[in-house]
């Protein structure tokens, strides 16, 4: 039998959305959420499958507003990380006046990964100015993840970056993964971005971590996705 395309998914309701807190480590509240793609297609097993057939079937630019409007359903109250995938900048979906990030009460950050301004640079800028001058935010995804162009992410000038798990792998107080982190961290600081630490599985994580001066934190060990954005509770983290 033919494989479930991504609208026959879309439509069955086979596609939804789970949410990862991320932890403003200063305050030790919930800033957001990331809307992550999750699929109960059996056709389609996992989001990296999902992502891969919708360009494939040239279907990037519907998917992505139709998770867009699922992510803004579910999560009013706080703000919202929403994946863009580079296909996205050729398609004229993001900036319809009625796209669902047009709804939402709080900050919306649309999350990009690094190697978009290389590839799709006049388009990724043109929509971008055309979404900051509605009020959203730019976040730069999994730096540190393979080759990183600071000098396109200074232009980019993102309001957050995210560091790759890569770099929080393992980290420990006083190692030269701490130091080259801290680096970084006082890098997009003076760059004028807030810092993400992606990936924070264990406690020692994320104590280096809460050391180098990162803004927020996610990952595993703060909380995992989940069908309804249920906020951290700092008093049960085991720190």
């Amino acid at each position: 039998m033919p494989s479930t395309t991504i609208e026959e998914a879309l439509a069955a309701g086979q596609l939804y959305i789970a949410y990862q807190p991320l932890v403003d480590l200063r305050r030790r509240t919930t800033f957001g959420f990331e809307a992550l793609v999750r699929s109960e297609s059996p056709d389609l097993p996992n989001a990296l499958a999902v992502i891969e057939r919708a360009v494939e079937e040239r279907y990037m630019g519907q998917l992505g507003r139709a998770l867009r409007r699922m992510a803004v359903e579910r999560c009013s109250k706080y703000a919202l990380f929403l994946n863009l995938h580079p296909d996205e900048f050729d398609e004229g979906w993001l900036v319809r006046p009625d796209d669902a990030t047009a709804w939402h009460d709080g900050q919306i950050f649309l999350e990009i990964t690094e190697s978009v301004p290389l590839t799709h640079y006049r388009y990724c800028h043109s929509v971008l100015r055309e979404m900051r001058a509605k009020g959203l935010k730019v976040a730069v995804d999994d730096l540190g993840a393979g080759y990183s162009n600071l000098k396109y992410i200074a232009d980019l000038a993102p309001d957050v970056v995210k560091l790759d798990r890569s770099l929080i792998a393992g980290v420990s107080s006083g190692g030269r993964l701490h130091t080259l982190l801290k680096a970084l961290v006082d890098l997009c600081i003076q760059l004028g971005a807030k810092v993400v630490a992606e990936g924070i599985e264990t406690k020692d994580e994320m104590t280096a971590v809460l050391e180098t001066g990162v803004h927020i934190g996610q990952g595993y060990f703060l909380g995992r996705p989940n069908r309804d954005p249920i906020p951290v509770d700092w008093s049960q983290l085991e720190l």
